[in-house]
């Protein structure tokens, strides 16, 4: 959420879209630090930016109305995809 609220604050210059972009980007950065209390720091970076990249592609259609075409669905599963293997891969 907080990119779309950035991408809506134009470059800063709106308050409200501002204030709860920088809000909700700390609480991500927040809640990735509890991530690494116990997931190697690949994982949890690459679960919190491919958790974050298919959100903010969801959001972004939801939103924004941007096209939904076969060729982003499949990558955004790829990335999906590979989010849960590391996961796997690190509980093995």
């Amino acid at each position: 959420m907080w990119a779309l609220a950035l991408h809506q604050a134009e470059g800063f210059t709106r308050l409200w879209p501002s204030v709860f972009g920088v809000t909700v980007a700390a609480t991500s950065f927040a809640l990735l630090t509890l991530a690494l209390r116990d997931l190697p720091v690949g994982t949890a970076y690459a679960v919190w930016v491919g958790v974050g990249a298919v959100g903010v592609a969801v959001a972004g259609r939801a939103v924004a109305h941007e096209p939904v075409t076969p060729a982003r669905v499949l990558f955004l599963a790829l990335i999906i995809a590979g989010v849960i293997g590391l996961r796997l891969t690190d509980t093995a």
